[in-house]
């Protein structure tokens, strides 16, 4: 089994993102600045957004965290959209209210809209790209393979298949209505999972040494846990992302890089 281990590639992306920041702090005195609205009281969230100021610490850039009710959460999004020293503004996903989740996410600039959530934003899905940069960091080729992904978010599915088309790569996308989900997921030789419905994706439904990204969260008796059955871990013929750690260091670090780019824009501007 191979492991497509996202904290070994996160290291590299850190050296030159410190170096980016610095250069932006001493040579155009912009200080980069993410702010996260934490409008839910999971402790997923909590997690999440402590990773995230603590990725921010180590390259030196600015972390405000708001903890708010939903209902002020469009009004608080104005405000950051107006605040010249916020470069990037990210929710924290899901929201109390998941009915509202398109309507807020369109409201952040879309220069600012550094998870690439919102249908204007500047940038692609942190989530997405995090995914791609796992892939060819590992020299784990696309191209003439087929890839399928389960489940069509906004978060994971919609955008990374989005990204890949694009690419031309061949992508089928499955969801809760597609008929027969084993004979279709047995066709991906690379399946990206993103459902939060742990232990989706069993032994059975994977072909041999396929590649296997594991992008889906849940929490399960307390502890984090993705789409992957634990039996389909033991087959030594996969390569595929550990329980934790896959993908989401480098989505975070690209949420980072993004953040780092809206702040480099701001500096041109000046």
């Amino acid at each position: 089994m191979k492991l497509l281990d996202g904290r070994e590639l996160v290291d590299f992306i850190k050296e030159r993102q410190i170096k980016q920041v610095r250069n932006l702090r001493q040579s155009w005195g912009v200080i980069p600045k993410l702010a996260i609205i934490q409008a839910n009281s999971l402790q997923t969230s909590d997690v999440y957004v402590r990773v995230k100021q603590s990725y921010g610490d180590d390259i030196l850039i600015d972390v405000d965290t708001h903890s708010v009710e939903q209902a002020q959460v469009q009004d608080l999004i104005k405000q950051l959209n107006d605040d010249e020293t916020v470069h990037g503004i990210i929710v924290q996903l899901p929201l109390h209210d998941p009915s509202q989740t398109d309507e807020i996410v369109d409201s952040i600039a879309p220069e600012k809209d550094v998870d690439g959530l919102g249908k204007d934003a500047d940038y692609v899905s942190a989530t997405a790209t995090g995914i791609d940069w796992l892939l060819a960091g590992y020299n784990v080729q696309l191209k003439d393979r087929s890839i399928v992904i389960v489940g069509n978010g906004r978060l994971v599915g919609r955008p990374l298949a989005a990204l890949w088309t694009a690419s031309g790569y061949s992508v089928v996308v499955l969801d809760e209505f597609t008929e027969d989900l084993q004979a279709e997921v047995r066709k991906g030789q690379v399946v990206v999972t993103a459902t939060g419905q742990p232990g989706l994706i069993t032994e059975d439904m994977i072909q041999p040494s396929a590649v296997i990204v594991d992008a889906g969260v849940a929490t399960e008796g307390g502890k984090l846990v993705g789409d992957v059955a634990m039996s389909l871990r033991e087959r030594q013929d996969l390569t595929i992302t550990p329980e934790k750690g896959g993908v989401g260091p480098l989505t975070v670090a690209t949420l980072f890089d993004h953040v780092i780019l809206a702040a480099k824009k701001v500096a041109d501007m000046h």
